[in-house]
């Protein structure tokens, strides 16, 4: 068996990230440009993840606090999909990558870093994203500021209008 390495994801394991929920708290804040929140639907929203595994890593949360899968509505469910879809259509239109990673980690042994809030994550690969520099360097390049990737996106959002 091969294992893959990946010791930049030592800083997100055991991190005390406060005790409240930041998807309640960006989305509560009213500041959609400044918390990097692309849209609200009428039950869920979608916004950058602000510690990206690539440029457009976008999360899909429902609005209501709810931390388990069998806990959602069907209304809930259907348009976290919805906004899944419409996510990678977005993402295609922006940055047009290769293809997506699209999942979730339910439960904090699992990899969730908010477990109480779930959330689905979007992101975008290219051929040969995975370089060197995680390898060799300790690091994760991503060569976009979080405010560029957020204006592409919402040009995007705005054409498909």
């Amino acid at each position: 068996m091969e294992r893959l390495w990946a010791p930049w994801r030592t800083v997100y394991i055991g991190k005390d990230h406060g005790g409240g929920c930041f998807f309640c708290e960006k989305l509560g804040a009213g500041e959609d440009e400044a918390n990097h929140v692309l849209w609200r639907g009428e039950r869920v929203f979608v916004l950058l993840n602000i510690y990206p595994y690539t440029n457009g890593h976008l999360l899909i949360a429902p609005k209501r606090h709810v931390g388990e899968l069998e806990d959602l509505t069907d209304e809930e469910m259907l348009e976290l999909m919805q906004a899944t879809r419409k996510a990678v259509r977005l993402l295609r239109a922006a940055f047009r990558p290769d293809g997506f990673n699209i999942g979730v980690n339910l439960g904090k042994i699992a990899g969730a870093g908010v477990p109480g809030h779930f959330h689905i994550h979007v992101v975008p690969r290219w051929a040969g994203d995975t370089n060197f520099m995680p390898v060799l360097g300790d690091v994760r390049v991503i060569s976009e500021a979080l405010d560029t990737t957020y204006r592409k996106l919402k040009e995007a959002l705005a054409a498909e209008k």
